[in-house]
């Protein structure tokens, strides 16, 4: 699981430049989440899988990452150290925390999108090879004899076949197997998955939690004027993620783009869209490209959660559908993202119109 600084590729479940959710020593919000976790462990009620939902960007993962190393670092949630644990913060310097964060822990496992070499770029999924490969050292004892613990980060993007096998693992745990989902989307993972889940719903974070969040980041986001971290944090819609992406000075020109585009919809303005697609889809412009589908996501689900009709909201619910297969299969076929970009977006119109 250990990687080599020096060759190792970027991380798929990290914000570029900023530190992955594995070195978080703070959970900024979701203070009654964590204490369900903690209470549910010390009382011998620990669910072998938990689906741990809510808005990209809020801390999911942080949280994730957390349980992780608490249930490493106190194997017996009677001992005292556990006992005695206000929340499930561990101190950097402890073996278990240390191993976590060179993804070296014998016992823990990760399933994400993986780096493709040959491409340049994330696969547009998790693969089946790539869950059945996390998901095997819960075929092997415990090599610390205590707890073995898998994150899934995010289910949002697994395929129907690593889905299934997640499914099986969870459907037939060994003993003393945690196994800790993300999902930005947990109403469209798998039925049989969220029923044999604990679900933890976090809420979005306060404009005020989002700027004790980038403040904590480090260099370069800690150097930010704090004006304009209020500014960003204020129009990120609960989301640290978000605000990354508004702050960022290389995407900065390409977030107020997509704002406008999002402001006008329905409506199109074909220039306008030739425009966005020029500058999300360069291959460079990955997280632009992100962006912008998370954003059409958003705007989906927003309308649809205010739809006059039911047919509407089927509409609206099968565009949001149509979208994120489209995305999956412009990366994963490595497609024209320009062309998809004005796809979509005609799509949304053409939609508008019929309603």
């Amino acid at each position: 699981m250990s990687r080599a600084a020096s060759d190792a590729p970027p991380e798929s479940d990290a914000f570029p430049r900023a530190p992955h959710p594995r070195f978080a020593e703070r959970l900024i919000g979701h203070a009654t989440a964590e204490a369900a976790m903690l209470a549910a462990y010390r009382d011998g009620r620990l669910a072998h899988a938990w689906l741990i939902g809510g808005r990209e960007g809020i801390g999911k993962a942080t949280l994730a990452w957390r349980f992780a190393r608490f249930v490493l670092a106190h194997p017996d949630p009677s001992a005292p150290a556990a006992r005695a644990a206000r929340d499930l913060s561990v101190p950097a310097d402890h073996p278990a925390a240390r191993q976590l964060a060179a993804l070296s822990h014998p016992d823990f496992a990760l399933a994400r999108r993986e780096w493709n070499a040959k491409a340049k770029g994330f696969y547009s999924e998790i693969r089946v090879e790539d869950v059945r490969g996390a998901l095997s050292m819960f075929h092997m004892s415990a090599a610390f004899g205590g707890w073995r613990v898998a994150i899934v980060d995010s289910a949002d993007e697994l395929n129907a076949a690593g889905a299934n096998a997640l499914l099986k693992m969870i459907e037939e745990p060994p003993p003393r197997a945690l196994i800790l989902v993300v999902a930005h989307r947990p109403g469209r993972v798998l039925p049989t998955i969220r029923s044999r889940c604990r679900r933890l719903l976090l809420e979005r974070l306060k404009a005020a939690e989002i700027e004790q969040a980038i403040a904590s980041l480090g260099e370069p986001w800690d150097a930010i004027d704090p004006q304009t971290r209020a500014q960003a944090a204020a129009r990120a819609d609960g989301s640290v993620r978000e605000a990354l992406r508004r702050l960022d000075p290389d995407a900065q020109e390409v977030r107020a783009l997509i704002d406008e585009a999002i402001a006008r919809l329905p409506q199109v303005d074909p220039r306008m869209a030739q425009r966005l697609a020029d500058a999300v889809g360069d291959r460079a412009a990955a997280d632009s490209f992100a962006a912008l589908n998370a954003a059409l996501c958003e705007w989906l689900a927003a309308r649809a959660r205010v739809a006059a009709t039911p047919s509407a909201r089927r509409t609206l619910t099968g565009l949001w559908d149509r979208l994120r297969a489209a995305t999956r299969e412009t990366e994963a076929l490595n497609l024209d993202r320009r062309l998809h970009v004005l796809a979509v977006l005609e799509d949304i119109a053409a939609e508008a119109r019929r309603l």
